[in-house]
């Protein structure tokens, strides 16, 4: 009888499907740091969407106080009010300062989250009408 000796390489093969598991698990690994990564990257943007969203809300209402009392003895008092503090934003400020230009003034509004820079929503409104001078 032949003895055909068909020779076996299991010592090369040892190992292989840990290292294939492992290799596995480091891929996975990664892809589960990535979302992660991009989750929290996805709610810092949502809050600051929020906050840029309360913003203009702040600014428009302040806007829309004006107009609906265009009395320039009125808006002189808003001039003079100077900051005033937004509680709906963290470190939330809102100035209303004339421009130079004939009944036009800048409505700005700042905030700063913590660890971020100092954001600001800045519109320009011209208000006439109403009673003009007493």
């Amino acid at each position: 009888m032949l003895n055909t000796h068909i020779p076996t390489h299991k010592s090369a093969q040892q190992g292989v499907v840990l290292l294939e598991a492992m290799i596995a698990i480091l891929i996975f690994s990664f892809a589960v740091l990535g979302i992660v990564g991009l989750q929290a990257a996805m709610i810092k943007n949502t809050s600051e969407s929020q906050y840029r969203a309360e913003a203009s809300l702040v600014a428009q209402q302040k806007i829309g106080e004006m107009w609906s009392r265009p009395d320039p003895l009125l808006i002189a008092a808003d001039l003079a009010e100077g900051t005033v503090n937004i509680p709906l934003l963290p470190g939330g400020t809102r100035t209303v300062v004339a421009t130079g230009v004939p009944n036009e003034y800048l409505v700005t509004v700042t905030w700063q989250s913590p660890g971020e820079p100092q954001h600001n929503f800045t519109t320009i409104v011209t208000i006439s009408g109403g009673v003009l001078g007493s």
